[in-house]
Parts: C-alpha cells; structure tokens; sequence
C-alpha cells in the first residue's frame, strides 16, 4: 500500500491553474476564427504558468512510491 502523497502543495496547483488557464485561452480563441492576437495571450499565460511552477520549485512535488512486488 501506498503511503506517499500526491496532492502537491497548493502553491503548486496555482502554477497549475495558471497554465490551464492560458489553455483554455488559447483554446477559445482558437475556436473564434482563430484569433492568434488571443492565441498569443493565452501562450503568454502559458510561459507564465510555467516560470512561476519553476519558481516554486514545483517538480519538487513528485513523489516516488517503493516499487510494487
């Protein structure tokens, strides 16, 4: 049985949050025509998210279980 966890620290889940929401941006304004001004945000947000996961040391988080016999 596991007794590690894998919910991460909540300052992780908004970096996480942070790059779902330039996806969904992106997303959206790929379905309005596309609009790539929009596109661009939503990449921008994106590379956001991602220096701020890199900033909180987010790969940190990962948890590795002993092996499963």
């Amino acid at each position: 049985m596991s007794t590690g966890s894998h919910a991460g620290r909540p300052k992780s889940w908004v970096a996480v949050a942070i790059i779902f929401v330039g996806f969904a941006i992106g997303g959206v304004a790929l379905v309005m025509g596309p609009n790539w001004i929009v596109f661009g945000a939503g990449a921008a947000v994106i590379a956001l998210g991602c220096v701020v996961g890199w900033a909180v040391d987010i790969m940190t988080d990962v948890i590795v279980d002993d092996p499963r016999h």
